[in-house]
């Protein structure tokens, strides 16, 4: 059964960094992406960023360029997302998420093109 599961969360302070983790197992079917998504209190859930499994292509939403870095591990079929700068208004519950199709700049970010997600990862920026 295909699994993602999440993991590097925890409390930082503002201008802290942290690392993400996503650890993909059990896929019958190879997926073409993973993204990372994020859901603050009050809000709804939006894309921080994706990697396109077969070429690397990678997308990052505006609040997340400039800070957060996406990268894999084909070998640990371990997605990462490294984060900076962090500040309160990062603060969500982080969700990885993967997709049998291959998205573009236009789609990566819509949470119905994914198949799969993980449990989340609580982040929280604060001092």
């Amino acid at each position: 059964q295909a699994q993602l599961v999440e993991s590097g969360g925890g409390l930082v302070q503002p201008g802290g960094s942290l690392r993400l983790s996503c650890a993909a197992s059990g896929f019958t079917l190879d997926y073409s992406a993973i993204s990372w998504f994020r859901q603050g209190p009050g809000k709804e859930r939006e894309g921080v960023s994706c990697i396109i499994r077969n070429d690397g292509t990678t997308y990052y939403s505006d609040s997340a360029k400039g800070r957060f870095t996406i990268s894999r591990d084909s070998a640990k079929n371990t997605v990462y997302l490294q984060m900076n700068s962090l500040k309160p208004e990062d603060t969500a519950v982080y969700y990885c998420a993967a997709t049998i199709y291959t998205p573009y700049s236009g789609s990566w970010a819509r949470p119905y093109e994914y198949q799969h997600w993980g449990q989340g990862t609580r982040v929280t920026v604060s001092s």
